[in-house]
């Protein structure tokens, strides 16, 4: 049986579009989780380097050379998994023993090198990743920064803090979703998020009480001193007067929709619970929509979980020194 757990939800900024100083912030806030015992530490959506709500206030298909103008920041401090950028990360969870969850801009470094993925990642306690989930749909403007995702990460994984499975943002409105995730036994529901409000927060307390699981709302505290000193036209985007962008509140909610902390509104730091994963499953009981409480004569549901390619090669692989040649 799984014992009670202290996690962390880390509502910190990152370092705006800067991912080597964002990352040694990451690691700086899985220490002082640790040191406070918490053995999951969970980020918010798009945490490396930062989520872009400047697209919130573009307009539409206009301001072409202020959109190529961040989305080239944003690229060049997008996480590559292949070169070994969350090498920092990895270290500090195998030094601490300690589960994190981390939301980032991933750049494709398979295909075309070019597109941007809104990801998250679940790293093991070992320093490996556990899984590796990129956003199925992103929403509205989100699509002129992020590419669609693919099912190969709609996974809930095992974790000495429980059975853990991730959605990212408005993916937690996608039934077809959460019922992937429900189906396999989900413990501990994490939902990085830029969304925020008393509306998203019933959101989370729903699926609570429709999978009987923990909630984990982690959400994005963005203020207008966050932003860094040459952000192009920051003045007209996010005038002086305006202080918090975005306001958080980042949230733990048990099985059956119980708030057990938050929201975390308009503050940074961590927020900490002390959660029993065993809970969720004893919840279940009364309501368990996978299982006792299915129809499976009536209604099922197939996830195709290949990772998707638009480009397969066939035939040998070059040597190094034919490559050269």
């Amino acid at each position: 049986m799984n014992q009670a757990i202290k996690v962390a939800i880390v509502q910190e900024s990152p370092v705006f579009l800067d991912k080597t100083r964002t990352l040694d912030r990451a690691v700086e806030m899985v220490k002082k989780a640790a040191a406070q015992h918490a053995s999951l530490v969970v980020f918010p959506e798009a945490y490396i380097s930062g989520y872009p709500a400047w697209i919130w206030r573009l307009r539409p298909g206009g301001d072409w050379n202020l959109s190529e103008s961040l989305h080239r920041r944003l690229l060049h401090n997008a996480v590559n998994l292949e070169k070994g950028d969350l090498d920092p990360l990895y270290q500090v969870a195998r030094k601490h023993k300690v589960t994190i969850v981390c939301g980032m801009n991933e750049q494709d470094s398979k295909g075309s090198r070019s597109t941007l993925y809104n990801s998250v990642v679940v790293i093991g306690e070992n320093g490996q990743i556990l899984n590796h989930h990129r956003k199925l749909m992103p929403t509205n403007p989100e699509r002129m920064v992020w590419g669609f995702g693919d099912g190969s990460g709609l996974r809930v994984v095992d974790t000495p803090c429980g059975r853990l499975g991730t959605l990212i943002c408005w993916e937690n409105y996608m039934p077809l979703a959460r019922y992937a995730l429900y189906g396999q036994g989900v413990e501990i529901y994490i939902a990085p998020t830029y969304d925020s409000g008393e509306g998203w927060t019933g959101t989370l307390q729903h699926i609570a009480r429709e999978g009987r699981c923990w909630v984990l709302g982690a959400g994005v505290p963005l203020q207008r001193t966050d932003l860094p000193d040459d952000f192009p036209e920051k003045d007209t985007l996010y005038p002086e007067s305006e202080d918090w962008i975005n306001p958080g509140d980042s949230v733990v909610i048990a099985p059956g929709g119980e708030i057990i902390s938050g929201p975390m509104k308009q503050r940074k730091g961590l927020l900490l619970a002390e959660i029993d994963p065993e809970r969720a499953v004893n919840s279940r009981r009364a309501l368990d929509i996978c299982g006792h409480y299915a129809r499976p004569d009536i209604f099922t549901l197939q996830v195709n979980r290949n990772p998707q390619n638009p480009v397969r090669l066939t035939g040998p692989t070059l040597s190094k020194d034919q490559e050269n040649t």
